[in-house]
C-alpha cells in the first residue's frame, strides 16, 4: 500500500492524501506538481525515475489506511538537479 506522503521533497509544500498536485517516483519519493514540472523536468533526483500523479486514496479508505505522517524533506536533492 502507498505511504502517501505529507509533503513534497523539495519546497516541503503540504500534500493531503487526496490531493491531485502530487507526484511519486517508483520508491514513492513525492513532490508537488510544480516541483515534478518546473525544477525536475518530471524526473526522481534521488533515483533518476519518472514522476507520474499520485493515486488519491478515497476518504472513507482513510480512516482504516491512514496516510503517512513521517516528512521527507530534502531540499538540497532538488536543487542539483
Amino acid at each position: 500500500m502507498l505511504e502517501l506522503r505529507p509533503n513534497c521533497e523539495c519546497c516541503n509544500t503540504d500534500l493531503l492524501p487526496t490531493s491531485a498536485d502530487a507526484k511519486i517516483c517508483s520508491f514513492e519519493c513525492t513532490f508537488c506538481v510544480t516541483c515534478a514540472d518546473t525544477k525536475l523536468g518530471g524526473i526522481c533526483p534521488n533515483c533518476g525515475g519518472e514522476l507520474v500523479s499520485r493515486p488519491r486514496r478515497p476518504e472513507n479508505k482513510l480512516a482504516n489506511n491512514p496516510a503517512s505522517v513521517t516528512r521527507v524533506f530534502n531540499p538540497a536533492g532538488c536543487a542539483s538537479s
